[in-house]
């Protein structure tokens, strides 16, 4: 029989965030909290928004159409 000195052992844990939920999982490092988890985090919850700082998303698109009218009017010399 092999010895399992060379995997961890792992127990139940209790993982608390600071928005009050409680999740029941194993871990090797026993009970410990966490700042945010899937019952407040902005992206599970819908309530994510996105940010176009200083016009990134109109400068970006504006650099691609004029990318793909070139290919376009290429496509058709």
């Amino acid at each position: 029989m092999k010895d399992s000195a060379n995997h961890p052992h792992y127990k139940p844990a209790h993982i608390s965030c600071a928005c009050g939920a409680k999740h029941n999982t194993f871990s090797t490092r026993g009970d410990f909290g966490v700042d945010i988890c899937s019952n407040c985090h902005p992206f599970f919850t819908g309530k994510q928004k996105l940010m176009d700082t200083a016009g990134r998303i109109d400068r970006f698109n504006k650099k691609y159409e004029k990318a793909a009218a070139d290919v376009a009017a290429a496509k058709k010399s």
